[in-house]
């Protein structure tokens, strides 16, 4: 499958998921997805008068955290998906919603003080190109950051793990959203996506500065960010 027809299938994938999309995210996380968008902007230091972008922003989650607890900043919520933004405003989000592909941005360089994202990387088809976009629109000094998933290291808790890898996200998904084949996609793209050292060799090589990561949710969830 080629890069352009990977892209049109996940694309196609977010937008019939858009609509439950935000109850799975509650469902398969336990609630803790909202802790962990705390702590993404946390990292991403924000001053009054930034400018953040929240690429990949699906229906606005942490965009619009971004004007909850950071007035004085102004949040970019972009996406490919136009179900997905669609989404976001039906929830009433009073967003600055643009269409953009983290693998081309549309905006000029250093134009950002933070780039952000939730859940992007796993998904996208050239993860080094849409790294170097991040970084590209990113001022110097400005900070970037992303939640994803990550590889697991084995433990104890493996089996428990794959369980819910597996069998419990697919029957959700087929139960809340009536997608189960999409959650399978979603499931095996967290298990074939990068370590989390491995994303911050990566995000070393586009260019960032000090790139760390911590871990999250028993090994599953990884915080990355680095500075320009």
């Amino acid at each position: 499958m080629s890069e352009i027809e990977r892209a049109r299938e996940n694309r196609a994938m977010f937008a019939r998921i858009a609509p439950r999309y935000d109850v799975m995210n509650r469902l398969m996380t336990a609630g803790l997805d909202g802790r962990w968008r705390h702590e993404l902007l946390e990292r991403a230091q924000l001053g009054v008068g930034d400018r953040v972008l929240d690429i990949g922003t699906g229906t606005g989650d942490i965009a619009f955290e971004v004007t909850q607890r950071y007035p004085g900043a102004t949040a970019i919520a972009a996406d490919y998906t136009f179900e997905m933004m669609d989404a976001g405003k039906k929830k009433g989000r009073v967003l600055k919603f643009n269409a953009a592909d983290t693998l081309q941005l549309p905006y000029a360089d250093g134009t950002f003080d933070a780039v952000v994202s939730g859940f992007l990387l796993r998904n996208v088809t050239d993860l080094d190109r849409a790294l170097c976009e991040q970084y590209r629109v990113l001022k110097p000094g400005g900070r970037w950051v992303s939640l994803d998933t990550t590889r697991p290291e084995k433990n104890l808790f493996s089996p428990l793990i794959q369980f819910h890898l597996q069998t419990v996200i697919p029957m959700l998904g087929r139960l809340v959203t009536g997608q189960a084949s999409a959650y399978r996609y979603l499931t095996a793209s967290t298990q074939n996506f990068l370590r989390a050292e491995d994303l911050t060799a990566r995000a070393s090589k586009a260019g960032l500065r000090d790139a760390h990561f911590v871990r999250r949710n028993l090994g599953t969830i990884a915080i990355h960010w680095g500075t320009k």
